[in-house]
């Protein structure tokens, strides 16, 4: 699948190209603020990964599908190689391309997630509130934000959610990502990595926080780092944007 993309053309640099891969519920404007400042000195391309955004709806959805999506995209724009940044969801997609075509991939920087199968439910709530909007067809953003109220509490989940909402529509393929959330929280790729690789995780946030969480980075990413980014929560590049773009700086 040839994914939704925005590829910002850097004329000016002989840099591989760095890609940006959202993760769950997300669009490829999620990763706007590390893209913008990195796209003055690199070529930058941001995807919606299928199901998301302007992306094409499927009934599969796993990593090693996602991955594969990502490179026919890059082979489209005749892209041999490139570094990879992704957030979440978005960070196993890179990680599984890394993993499939070594050959292809320089650099991986990886937002909070590890490569693991995750066992707790952080979205029951949500596809509540999504599934609930859906089925009562409204049009309105009011409309969507009163039900999602009853399910939501944060008013920044609300918000995130949101900007995937258009004239009374989800963006994203709210069935096909119910249907494989196992999939999502899950991993089943056990293959090594031994190029450098970068582990951004937040300070408050619980993805990469257990010490097996931690084992199986450094278990399939040898020659990984891991860095915390103190104060921040799970959407560290936007809680914490400066020290988040000071890492990948320092690192590409």
């Amino acid at each position: 699948m040839i994914l939704n993309y925005e590829f910002h053309k850097n004329i000016n640099t002989a840099k591989l190209p760095l890609i940006f891969i959202h993760g769950l519920f997300g669009s490829l404007s999620n990763l706007g603020m590390l893209a913008r400042v990195f796209s003055e000195t690199h070529k930058v391309i941001q995807l919606d990964v299928r199901n998301h955004g302007k992306s094409e709806h499927a009934s599969e959805m796993n990593y090693a599908e996602m991955a594969q999506d990502v490179l026919e995209t890059m082979d489209h724009l005749n892209i041999a190689k490139f570094n990879l940044v992704g957030h979440s969801m978005g960070g196993k997609i890179a990680m599984q391309l890394a993993a499939a075509v070594p050959e292809r991939v320089e650099k991986l920087a990886v937002l909070d997630i590890a490569p693991y199968a995750y066992q707790q439910n952080h979205h029951d709530q949500i596809f509540k509130a999504l599934l609930a909007v859906e089925n009562a067809n409204i049009a309105s953003r009011s409309e969507a934000i009163a039900i999602m109220k009853q399910f939501i509490h944060e008013d920044m989940v609300i918000q995130f959610l949101l900007k995937s909402f258009n004239k009374g529509q989800w963006l994203f393929n709210v069935q096909s990502l119910y249907e494989h959330y196992p999939e999502i929280l899950g991993w089943k790729t056990h293959s090594i990595f031994s190029k450098p690789a970068l582990f951004l995780r937040g300070g408050n946030s619980p993805y990469v926080r257990e010490q097996v969480q931690v084992d199986a980075i450094y278990t399939q990413f040898p020659n990984a780092e891991i860095l915390e980014i103190q104060g921040a929560g799970h959407w560290l590049h936007a809680e914490k944007t400066e020290e988040v773009l000071h890492a990948l700086r320092q690192y590409f």
